[in-house]
């Protein structure tokens, strides 16, 4: 090969390097442009699963808003989220419920937030025929005092009562105000989510139970509630204006005050777009 020759070669393969090198560049800048963002930060809640909706519905569109962030949310119950909040093994505990004594003196730091009010709504399966229940009625199914609805005025029918298990705080909120705290049936069905029990209902004749009223749909059938005035709805505008009976607050604890990431999503819910979207979900605004 000639000089002029070598030269020419050399001055193609240092074009042709710098081609490829430039080509590298400029694909790894585009698949830099188009990755989606790294989460960066992450927030554990855990716990009820009557607040459980009202959480992933504020999670997804806070996530929305800050895509750098990971709201990572898990069920369980009010006695596992309040536990795990106290104990720090999640950032927020979710219960439908508030403290006991018990949990109080064990997690002295827990700072509670109401994020929403809610009503526990009487279910039966949607064949049952009878058109509502006094609060005495639904305490003695709950209790066995009632074993048939032929009882109530129904079709000669056992009724099946289902409830929730031990780590409810629903089923807490049920024992103390409805039940005034009598032991329930032996009989009982107890199932470990709200999802659970309308299941259940659904799927069962001469079935009851009871759920948070986010959960109403029309696979069972929702009955009114008599505390003395006469039979009342189960409906938002009834749980605002304190006439519906078997109503309640939802909470979120923290330890301590909430700082960060915590703080900011615990605002967002307090704000009137949060706010939005547990009425849109078929709870009460705090």
């Amino acid at each position: 090969m000639t000089e002029i020759s070598s030269i020419r070669y050399k001055r193609l393969l240092l074009t042709t390097s710098l081609l490829v090198l430039v080509a590298a560049i400029l694909s790894a800048g585009c698949t830099v442009g188009e990755r989606t963002p790294a989460k960066t930060e992450t927030l554990l809640i855990s716990g009820s699963t009557t607040v459980l909706p009202v959480a992933q519905l504020t999670a997804e569109a806070f996530m929305a808003k800050n895509p750098d962030v990971d709201l990572q949310i898990s069920g369980g119950g009010s006695s596992v989220g309040i536990q795990a909040a106290g104990s720090g093994t999640a950032d927020i505990g979710m219960a439908s419920r508030d403290l006991k004594e018990s949990e109080k003196e064990a997690y002295p730091d827990l700072v509670k937030h109401v994020v929403a009010l809610d009503g526990i709504v009487i279910i039966v399966n949607p064949e049952n025929s009878l058109g509502s229940l006094t609060l005495d009625e639904v305490r003695g199914i709950y209790n066995g005092t009632y074993r048939n609805w032929n009882d109530l005025g129904g079709p000669d029918q056992e009724i099946v009562v289902t409830g929730r298990d031990s780590a409810s705080g629903t089923r807490e909120f049920f024992h103390e105000t409805v039940m005034q705290k009598e032991d329930f049936v032996e009989t009982q069905l107890e199932k470990n989510s709200n999802g659970a029990v309308k299941q259940t209902v659904a799927q069962t004749p001469g079935a009851i139970g009871y759920v948070g009223l986010g959960y109403i749909d029309a696979s069972v059938k929702a009955l009114p509630i008599d505390a003395g005035s006469g039979p009342v709805e189960p409906t938002i505008e009834n749980i605002e204006d304190g006439t519906y009976p078997i109503a309640r607050e939802l909470f979120m604890f923290t330890r301590g005050e909430p700082t960060g990431l915590a703080a900011e999503y615990l605002s967002f819910i307090s704000s009137p777009e949060g706010q939005q979207i547990i009425r849109d979900e078929g709870f009460v605004p705090a």
